[in-house]
Protein backbone atom coordinates (compact mmCIF):
# COMPACT_ATOMS: atom_id res chain seq x y z
CA UNK A 1 0.00 0.00 0.00
CA UNK A 2 1.41 3.51 -0.79
CA UNK A 3 2.80 5.80 2.04
CA UNK A 4 1.41 9.38 2.58
CA UNK A 5 3.03 12.00 4.53
CA UNK A 6 1.01 14.58 6.59
CA UNK A 7 1.01 17.77 8.52
CA UNK A 8 -1.80 18.07 11.00
CA UNK A 9 -3.30 20.12 14.25
CA UNK A 10 -4.31 17.86 17.33
CA UNK A 11 -7.15 19.53 19.63
CA UNK A 12 -4.76 21.21 21.65
CA UNK A 13 -3.52 22.68 18.31
CA UNK A 14 -0.44 21.70 18.27
CA UNK A 15 0.83 20.80 15.05
CA UNK A 16 2.41 17.34 14.12
CA UNK A 17 3.82 15.50 10.72
CA UNK A 18 3.80 11.74 10.28
CA UNK A 19 3.54 9.28 7.60
CA UNK A 20 1.15 6.75 7.05
CA UNK A 21 -0.10 4.10 4.92
CA UNK A 22 -3.27 3.87 3.61
CA UNK A 23 -5.46 2.28 0.28
CA UNK A 24 -5.70 5.91 -0.85
CA UNK A 25 -6.06 9.54 -0.64
CA UNK A 26 -9.68 9.36 1.17
CA UNK A 27 -8.92 6.40 3.87
CA UNK A 28 -5.72 8.85 5.15
CA UNK A 29 -8.25 11.18 5.42
CA UNK A 30 -10.64 9.19 7.78
CA UNK A 31 -7.66 7.53 9.67
CA UNK A 32 -5.94 10.85 10.90
CA UNK A 33 -9.83 11.87 11.84
CA UNK A 34 -9.91 8.83 13.52
CA UNK A 35 -7.05 9.81 15.55
CA UNK A 36 -8.57 13.11 16.01
CA UNK A 37 -6.18 14.82 13.75
CA UNK A 38 -7.23 17.64 11.99
CA UNK A 39 -5.36 17.44 8.25
CA UNK A 40 -3.47 20.51 6.60
CA UNK A 41 -1.68 18.64 4.09
CA UNK A 42 -1.76 15.12 3.25
CA UNK A 43 0.24 14.08 -0.33
CA UNK A 44 1.09 10.44 -1.63
CA UNK A 45 4.86 9.24 -1.19
CA UNK A 46 7.69 10.23 1.18
CA UNK A 47 9.74 13.00 2.65
CA UNK A 48 13.44 12.66 2.63
CA UNK A 49 14.98 13.49 5.68
CA UNK A 50 16.29 16.94 5.44
CA UNK A 51 18.80 15.90 8.27
CA UNK A 52 19.98 12.89 5.72
CA UNK A 53 21.35 14.89 3.12
CA UNK A 54 23.73 16.90 5.78
CA UNK A 55 25.28 13.68 6.78
CA UNK A 56 28.47 12.44 5.84
CA UNK A 57 28.26 8.34 4.11
CA UNK A 58 27.98 5.54 6.97
CA UNK A 59 30.66 3.38 6.52
CA UNK A 60 30.42 0.14 5.00
CA UNK A 61 31.87 -1.71 8.24
CA UNK A 62 29.27 0.20 10.53
CA UNK A 63 26.08 -1.15 8.01
CA UNK A 64 27.52 -4.51 8.27
CA UNK A 65 27.15 -4.34 11.57
CA UNK A 66 23.66 -2.63 12.09
CA UNK A 67 22.30 -5.00 9.68
CA UNK A 68 23.26 -8.04 11.21
CA UNK A 69 22.59 -7.43 14.61
CA UNK A 70 19.21 -6.17 13.66
CA UNK A 71 18.85 -9.68 12.02
CA UNK A 72 20.02 -11.27 15.50
CA UNK A 73 17.79 -9.43 17.71
CA UNK A 74 14.41 -10.22 15.28
CA UNK A 75 15.57 -14.26 14.90
CA UNK A 76 15.80 -14.04 18.82
CA UNK A 77 12.10 -13.03 19.41
CA UNK A 78 13.08 -9.36 20.06
CA UNK A 79 10.55 -6.58 19.16
CA UNK A 80 11.12 -4.40 16.14
CA UNK A 81 11.22 -1.30 18.40
CA UNK A 82 13.19 -2.78 21.32
CA UNK A 83 15.74 -4.21 18.64
CA UNK A 84 16.29 -0.25 17.29
CA UNK A 85 16.37 1.34 20.64
CA UNK A 86 18.87 -1.26 21.47
CA UNK A 87 20.98 -0.68 18.47
CA UNK A 88 20.30 3.19 18.60
CA UNK A 89 22.05 2.88 22.15
CA UNK A 90 25.02 0.91 21.69
CA UNK A 91 25.17 -1.25 18.32
CA UNK A 92 25.35 1.84 16.46
CA UNK A 93 28.27 4.63 16.19
CA UNK A 94 27.63 8.03 15.43
CA UNK A 95 24.87 9.44 12.61
CA UNK A 96 24.50 6.01 12.16
CA UNK A 97 22.79 6.01 15.44
CA UNK A 98 20.78 9.43 15.46
CA UNK A 99 19.66 7.75 11.93
CA UNK A 100 18.54 4.28 13.85
CA UNK A 101 16.39 6.80 16.41
CA UNK A 102 15.17 8.00 13.66
CA UNK A 103 14.13 5.11 12.16
CA UNK A 104 12.48 4.09 15.55
CA UNK A 105 10.44 6.81 15.96
CA UNK A 106 9.32 6.19 12.18
CA UNK A 107 8.34 2.95 12.72
CA UNK A 108 6.72 3.79 16.12
CA UNK A 109 4.76 6.09 14.06
CA UNK A 110 3.25 3.10 12.18
CA UNK A 111 5.36 3.11 8.90
CA UNK A 112 7.09 0.00 7.88
CA UNK A 113 10.88 -0.39 8.37
CA UNK A 114 11.68 0.02 4.49
CA UNK A 115 9.79 2.87 4.05
CA UNK A 116 11.53 4.52 6.79
CA UNK A 117 14.75 3.77 5.49
CA UNK A 118 14.16 5.41 2.24
CA UNK A 119 13.83 8.45 4.61
CA UNK A 120 17.38 8.14 4.46
CA UNK A 121 19.54 8.00 0.90
CA UNK A 122 22.66 9.04 1.76
CA UNK A 123 22.68 6.10 4.55
CA UNK A 124 20.73 3.28 2.88
CA UNK A 125 20.38 2.95 -0.69
CA UNK A 126 17.42 2.05 -2.91
CA UNK A 127 18.10 -1.81 -3.03
CA UNK A 128 18.52 -1.96 0.54
CA UNK A 129 15.06 -0.13 0.69
CA UNK A 130 13.09 -2.31 -0.98
CA UNK A 131 14.62 -5.27 -0.30
CA UNK A 132 13.73 -4.87 3.35
CA UNK A 133 10.16 -3.70 2.11
CA UNK A 134 9.62 -6.91 0.37
CA UNK A 135 11.31 -8.66 3.41
CA UNK A 136 7.98 -7.13 5.18
CA UNK A 137 5.75 -8.02 2.87
CA UNK A 138 6.81 -11.70 2.27
CA UNK A 139 7.53 -12.72 6.09
CA UNK A 140 10.69 -13.37 5.47
CA UNK A 141 12.75 -9.79 7.07
CA UNK A 142 15.20 -11.24 9.35
CA UNK A 143 16.54 -13.84 6.00
CA UNK A 144 16.69 -10.84 4.50
CA UNK A 145 18.44 -8.61 6.81
CA UNK A 146 21.07 -11.19 6.94
CA UNK A 147 21.56 -11.37 3.17
CA UNK A 148 22.56 -7.29 3.32
CA UNK A 149 24.49 -8.12 5.78
CA UNK A 150 26.52 -10.65 3.91
CA UNK A 151 26.03 -8.57 0.79
CA UNK A 152 27.75 -5.53 2.77
CA UNK A 153 30.55 -7.47 4.19
CA UNK A 154 31.72 -8.92 0.93
CA UNK A 155 31.48 -5.46 -0.57
CA UNK A 156 33.59 -3.86 2.07
CA UNK A 157 36.17 -6.67 1.55
CA UNK A 158 36.04 -6.27 -2.25
CA UNK A 159 36.76 -2.60 -1.52
CA UNK A 160 39.33 -2.73 0.97
CA UNK A 161 41.16 -5.46 -1.29
CA UNK A 162 41.57 -2.91 -4.07
CA UNK A 163 42.12 0.21 -2.21
CA UNK A 164 44.99 -1.96 -0.39
CA UNK A 165 46.30 -3.54 -3.66
CA UNK A 166 46.51 0.08 -5.12
CA UNK A 167 48.33 1.64 -2.16
CA UNK A 168 51.84 0.69 -3.86
CA UNK A 169 51.09 2.13 -7.29
CA UNK A 170 49.69 5.29 -5.85
CA UNK A 171 52.85 5.72 -4.28
CA UNK A 172 54.65 5.25 -7.38
CA UNK A 173 52.50 7.53 -9.47
CA UNK A 174 52.58 9.88 -7.08
CA UNK A 175 56.77 10.07 -6.03
CA UNK A 176 57.58 9.59 -9.50
CA UNK A 177 55.88 12.02 -11.28
CA UNK A 178 57.63 14.15 -8.51
CA UNK A 179 60.53 13.05 -9.61
CA UNK A 180 59.75 13.93 -13.27
CA UNK A 181 58.37 17.46 -12.91
CA UNK A 182 61.60 18.67 -10.43
CA UNK A 183 63.81 17.02 -13.13
CA UNK A 184 61.71 19.17 -16.20
CA UNK A 185 61.29 22.08 -13.77
CA UNK A 186 64.63 22.31 -12.10
CA UNK A 187 67.46 20.12 -13.37
CA UNK A 188 66.92 20.23 -16.99
CA UNK A 189 66.41 24.34 -17.43
CA UNK A 190 69.95 24.30 -15.67
CA UNK A 191 71.47 22.06 -17.91
CA UNK A 192 70.14 23.74 -20.74
CA UNK A 193 71.90 27.11 -20.10
CA UNK A 194 75.50 25.27 -20.68
CA UNK A 195 74.40 23.57 -24.63
CA UNK A 196 74.55 25.08 -27.35
CA UNK A 197 71.22 25.41 -29.35
CA UNK A 198 72.83 23.60 -32.62
CA UNK A 199 73.35 20.10 -30.76
CA UNK A 200 70.07 19.73 -30.13
CA UNK A 201 67.78 17.39 -31.20
CA UNK A 202 63.97 16.50 -32.03
CA UNK A 203 64.28 14.72 -28.41
CA UNK A 204 65.88 17.25 -26.78
CA UNK A 205 63.64 20.12 -28.31
CA UNK A 206 60.41 18.29 -27.20
CA UNK A 207 61.87 18.15 -23.66
CA UNK A 208 62.50 21.91 -23.71
CA UNK A 209 59.65 22.58 -24.93
CA UNK A 210 57.22 20.75 -22.25
CA UNK A 211 60.04 22.19 -19.47
CA UNK A 212 58.77 26.46 -20.52
CA UNK A 213 55.00 25.06 -20.47
CA UNK A 214 55.45 24.00 -17.61
CA UNK A 215 57.60 26.59 -15.96
CA UNK A 216 56.00 29.77 -17.90
CA UNK A 217 52.84 28.28 -18.36
CA UNK A 218 51.59 26.16 -15.52
CA UNK A 219 48.69 28.36 -14.48
CA UNK A 220 46.87 28.20 -18.13
CA UNK A 221 47.70 24.30 -17.61
CA UNK A 222 46.32 23.82 -14.44
CA UNK A 223 42.81 26.44 -15.43
CA UNK A 224 42.86 24.43 -18.37
CA UNK A 225 43.13 20.60 -16.57
CA UNK A 226 40.32 22.35 -13.91
CA UNK A 227 38.18 23.20 -16.93
CA UNK A 228 38.39 19.95 -19.31
CA UNK A 229 37.76 18.44 -15.37
CA UNK A 230 34.72 20.30 -14.64
CA UNK A 231 33.25 19.72 -18.18
CA UNK A 232 33.46 16.21 -18.26
CA UNK A 233 32.05 16.12 -14.92
CA UNK A 234 28.51 18.14 -15.97
CA UNK A 235 28.28 16.19 -18.88
CA UNK A 236 28.67 12.99 -17.14
CA UNK A 237 25.67 14.43 -15.04
CA UNK A 238 23.18 14.66 -18.37
CA UNK A 239 21.43 11.30 -20.34
CA UNK A 240 23.41 11.39 -23.02
CA UNK A 241 26.74 12.20 -21.21
CA UNK A 242 26.13 8.80 -18.23
CA UNK A 243 25.04 6.52 -20.47
CA UNK A 244 28.25 6.96 -22.63
CA UNK A 245 30.03 6.83 -19.59
CA UNK A 246 28.48 3.66 -18.82
CA UNK A 247 28.97 1.99 -21.91
CA UNK A 248 32.92 3.14 -22.38
CA UNK A 249 33.33 1.44 -18.82
CA UNK A 250 31.93 -1.60 -19.79
CA UNK A 251 33.63 -1.74 -23.12
CA UNK A 252 37.33 -0.54 -21.71
CA UNK A 253 40.17 -3.17 -22.24
CA UNK A 254 40.17 -5.17 -18.74
CA UNK A 255 38.62 -3.40 -16.28
CA UNK A 256 35.47 -3.33 -18.54
CA UNK A 257 35.47 -7.14 -17.87
CA UNK A 258 36.00 -6.82 -14.28
CA UNK A 259 33.15 -4.20 -14.00
CA UNK A 260 30.65 -6.37 -15.96
CA UNK A 261 31.32 -9.36 -13.76
CA UNK A 262 30.84 -7.24 -10.37
CA UNK A 263 27.94 -6.18 -11.42
CA UNK A 264 26.30 -9.17 -12.75
CA UNK A 265 27.25 -10.96 -9.86
CA UNK A 266 25.95 -8.50 -7.58
CA UNK A 267 22.45 -9.08 -9.57
CA UNK A 268 22.68 -12.76 -9.75
CA UNK A 269 22.95 -12.70 -5.75
CA UNK A 270 20.35 -10.32 -5.14
CA UNK A 271 17.66 -12.52 -7.67
CA UNK A 272 18.82 -15.50 -6.36
CA UNK A 273 18.12 -14.21 -2.98
CA UNK A 274 14.75 -13.25 -3.29
CA UNK A 275 13.53 -15.87 -5.58
CA UNK A 276 14.61 -18.08 -2.46
CA UNK A 277 12.59 -15.83 0.21
CA UNK A 278 9.67 -16.32 -2.37
CA UNK A 279 9.18 -13.43 -3.90
CA UNK A 280 7.75 -13.27 -7.63
CA UNK A 281 10.12 -13.11 -9.88
CA UNK A 282 8.73 -9.99 -11.56
CA UNK A 283 9.08 -8.32 -8.72
CA UNK A 284 12.50 -9.92 -7.52
CA UNK A 285 13.55 -8.48 -11.24
CA UNK A 286 12.49 -4.93 -10.65
CA UNK A 287 14.24 -4.84 -7.18
CA UNK A 288 17.61 -6.42 -8.42
CA UNK A 289 17.76 -4.05 -11.62
CA UNK A 290 19.51 -1.41 -9.14
CA UNK A 291 21.54 -3.74 -7.96
CA UNK A 292 23.40 -3.84 -10.95
CA UNK A 293 24.88 -0.62 -10.67
CA UNK A 294 25.22 0.42 -14.68
CA UNK A 295 22.27 2.00 -16.15
CA UNK A 296 23.09 -0.40 -19.14
CA UNK A 297 22.75 -3.36 -17.47
CA UNK A 298 19.83 -2.33 -15.79
CA UNK A 299 17.72 -1.66 -18.84
CA UNK A 300 18.92 -4.95 -19.68
CA UNK A 301 17.19 -6.29 -16.87
CA UNK A 302 14.14 -4.24 -17.44
CA UNK A 303 13.70 -5.41 -21.29
CA UNK A 304 14.22 -8.98 -19.52
CA UNK A 305 11.13 -8.49 -16.55
CA UNK A 306 9.30 -7.74 -19.91
CA UNK A 307 9.74 -10.74 -21.75
CA UNK A 308 9.01 -12.74 -18.76
CA UNK A 309 6.45 -11.04 -18.27
CA UNK A 310 4.99 -11.68 -21.36
CA UNK A 311 6.02 -15.77 -20.75
CA UNK A 312 9.15 -16.09 -22.69
CA UNK A 313 12.38 -17.36 -20.40
CA UNK A 314 15.15 -15.18 -18.55
CA UNK A 315 17.83 -16.22 -20.59
CA UNK A 316 16.89 -14.90 -24.13
CA UNK A 317 16.56 -11.38 -23.03
CA UNK A 318 20.11 -11.68 -21.23
CA UNK A 319 21.60 -13.17 -24.23
CA UNK A 320 20.49 -10.69 -26.72
CA UNK A 321 22.21 -7.94 -24.46
CA UNK A 322 25.74 -9.31 -25.30
CA UNK A 323 26.58 -8.50 -21.82
CA UNK A 324 25.92 -11.91 -20.29
CA UNK A 325 29.06 -14.88 -20.99
CA UNK A 326 27.39 -17.94 -22.64
CA UNK A 327 28.56 -19.99 -19.69
CA UNK A 328 26.56 -18.09 -17.18
CA UNK A 329 23.67 -17.79 -19.75
CA UNK A 330 23.85 -21.85 -20.03
CA UNK A 331 23.50 -22.35 -16.52
CA UNK A 332 20.49 -19.88 -16.15
CA UNK A 333 18.77 -21.92 -18.76
CA UNK A 334 19.37 -25.24 -17.29
CA UNK A 335 18.12 -23.21 -13.92
CA UNK A 336 14.63 -22.57 -15.92
CA UNK A 337 14.03 -25.61 -17.03
CA UNK A 338 15.01 -27.64 -13.95
CA UNK A 339 13.15 -25.08 -11.81
CA UNK A 340 15.94 -24.17 -9.77
CA UNK A 341 17.06 -20.94 -10.79
CA UNK A 342 17.34 -19.04 -7.07
CA UNK A 343 19.82 -21.87 -5.96
CA UNK A 344 21.82 -21.68 -9.22
CA UNK A 345 22.02 -17.34 -9.28
CA UNK A 346 23.62 -17.88 -5.67
CA UNK A 347 25.93 -20.41 -7.04
CA UNK A 348 27.06 -18.58 -10.01
CA UNK A 349 27.63 -15.21 -7.94
CA UNK A 350 29.74 -17.05 -5.32
CA UNK A 351 31.66 -18.51 -8.00
CA UNK A 352 32.44 -15.51 -10.34
CA UNK A 353 32.78 -13.36 -7.16
CA UNK A 354 36.11 -15.05 -6.30
CA UNK A 355 37.37 -15.30 -10.24
CA UNK A 356 36.62 -11.54 -11.05
CA UNK A 357 38.89 -10.79 -7.47
CA UNK A 358 41.32 -12.60 -8.43
CA UNK A 359 41.26 -10.97 -11.83
CA UNK A 360 41.60 -8.11 -9.99
CA UNK A 361 44.51 -8.99 -7.96
CA UNK A 362 45.85 -9.95 -11.28
CA UNK A 363 45.71 -6.69 -12.96
CA UNK A 364 46.75 -4.80 -9.63
CA UNK A 365 49.99 -7.06 -10.18
CA UNK A 366 50.63 -6.33 -13.75
CA UNK A 367 50.10 -2.54 -13.30
CA UNK A 368 52.83 -2.05 -10.83
CA UNK A 369 55.82 -3.33 -13.29
CA UNK A 370 54.22 -1.48 -15.94
CA UNK A 371 54.23 1.80 -14.07
CA UNK A 372 57.63 1.04 -13.32
CA UNK A 373 58.82 0.51 -16.62
CA UNK A 374 56.71 3.73 -18.12
CA UNK A 375 58.50 6.42 -15.39
CA UNK A 376 61.96 4.31 -16.32
CA UNK A 377 61.46 5.32 -19.96
CA UNK A 378 59.76 9.12 -19.34
CA UNK A 379 63.52 9.54 -16.91
CA UNK A 380 65.57 7.89 -19.77
CA UNK A 381 64.10 10.04 -22.49
CA UNK A 382 64.94 13.05 -20.75
CA UNK A 383 68.34 11.98 -20.18
CA UNK A 384 69.07 10.89 -23.64
CA UNK A 385 67.66 14.17 -24.27
CA UNK A 386 70.30 16.14 -22.37
CA UNK A 387 73.17 13.45 -22.97
CA UNK A 388 73.12 13.59 -26.94
CA UNK A 389 73.84 17.26 -27.37
CA UNK A 390 76.56 16.95 -24.31
CA UNK A 391 78.23 13.82 -26.64
CA UNK A 392 77.45 16.17 -29.41
CA UNK A 393 79.40 19.17 -27.82
CA UNK A 394 82.28 16.59 -27.00
CA UNK A 395 82.82 15.40 -30.61
CA UNK A 396 83.14 19.11 -31.62
CA UNK A 397 85.65 20.06 -28.86
CA UNK A 398 87.77 16.72 -30.13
Amino acid sequence: MPSFTYKAVKEGGQQVTGVLTAENYLVALRLLDEQALFPIQVKEGLEQSKRAFGMRRIKLAHLTTFFSQLADLLKAGVPMLRALDVLSGKGSKGTLSQIVKELREDVAGGMSLGDAMAKHPVAFTPLQSSMVRAGEQGGFLEDVLQRIAIFLERQDELRNKVRGAMVYPSILVFFGSGVVIFLLTVVVPKLRSHLRPETFNVLTKFVFAVCDLLRDHYLGLLLGVAFVVASAVTWIKTDMGRRTFERIKLSAPILGNIITMVAICRFCRILGTLLHNGVPILQALRIAKDSAGNEILGEVIDKAAESVKKGAALSAPLNESGLFPPAILDMIAVAEESNNLETVLVQIADTNEVRTARAIDLGVRVLEPLLLLVMAVVVGCIMVALLLPILTMGTGVS
